[in-house]
């Protein structure tokens, strides 16, 4: 088969933005993903009760939660654009989050957010926290509030296997490396190598069909991300070098309300506990080869 009819055959892949999805016939399962079968089940909370928090009381009050996500990272945060139904780690620590807060998996409404739009959406009340790699730093602190975090991803690059000279951020000198807007790891790359071209699209399927095409020389977004992709096309695409930061990924909650953050924290820590945590990650990301690490330690900072 030649390179075109390959690539053009793992972009219909990619494109489909969705582990529910895969190239085949219909209706079959895709070669890797999260399955249905094997995802935990939270124990939901039915007791639970946090009348100092306006986010709980409005989600309590509507009947349900609604949670910002990503729809386009495989094995962290993926739409079926058939069903409509969103999987990945993110959505499974969203989900168990909920379960605790008393919500069950019927009241959990996901709604995608690009990165650009998050803290927007957390301060206009559009969606009640936030789950979707989403790093915690002390610029977004101002604007929102963080529980966790759950997870420490580091930056990485996303090649094609047919590039040889890219073997890590000192080699971006005059290449064009996309990554999505307002995103941490598109900032390090205009502040640490200006000598890059950057681009930035909404979403980092975007930035892959780029790759893909030859538009691009490559993709810089965390390394779990990166994984991801490379694990559905691997025969076209390759993460390169290793990690250049650290990206602790947090909850978003509306700031000031941190009752909301503190009943986060505590579910997390209970949820990393009993086991949840872990067959969450081996359920989902684990999935594209990644080993299941140490959960990082919860930084219960304190009230705003």
């Amino acid at each position: 088969m030649s390179r075109t009819r390959r690539v053009l055959g793992a972009l219909l892949c990619l494109l489909t933005t969705a582990l529910a999805a895969g190239c085949g016939k219909d209706g079959s399962p895709p070669v890797k993903g999260p399955k249905t079968d094997q995802l935990p089940r939270y124990r939901v909370d039915t007791g639970f009760r946090l009348p100092d928090s306006p986010t709980w009381r409005t989600a309590r009050g509507r009947g349900h939660l609604v949670v910002g996500a990503k729809e386009d990272q495989p094995y962290l945060g993926e739409k079926d654009p058939a069903g409509g139904g969103y999987s990945g780690f993110d959505i499974e620590i969203a989900r168990m989050m909920a379960a605790s807060l008393g919500f069950g998996p019927g009241s959990v409404r996901f709604r995608t957010i690009a990165s650009a739009n998050r803290e927007t959406a957390l301060q206009n009340g559009q969606i009640d926290y936030y789950v979707g790699t989403y790093t915690v730093n002390a610029l977004r602190k101002k604007l929102v509030g963080f529980a966790g975090p759950y997870y420490l991803a580091g930056q990485g690059l996303l090649v094609r296997t047919d590039e040889n000279d890219i073997k890590g951020p000192q080699d971006l000198a005059g290449r064009t490396v996309c990554s999505a807007a307002g995103s941490t790891p598109y900032q390090r790359i205009a502040a640490d190598y200006p000598k890059a071209r950057l681009v930035s699209y909404d979403t980092y399927s975007i930035c892959v069909d780029n790759l893909l095409t030859y538009q691009v020389d490559a993709v810089t977004t965390d390394d779990a991300i990166l994984l991801g992709f490379a694990a559905k096309a691997p025969d076209e695409m390759k993460v390169v070098g290793k990690p250049f930061s650290q990206e602790p990924y947090g909850i978003g909650v509306p700031r000031g309300d941190d009752a909301l953050r503190f009943a986060l924290d505590d579910a997390l820590a209970a949820h990393e506990r009993n086991g949840d945590w872990r067959r969450a990650f081996k359920a989902t990301l684990g999935l594209s080869g990644a080993p299941v690490p140490r959960p990082p330690h919860i930084d219960r900072y304190p009230a705003n």
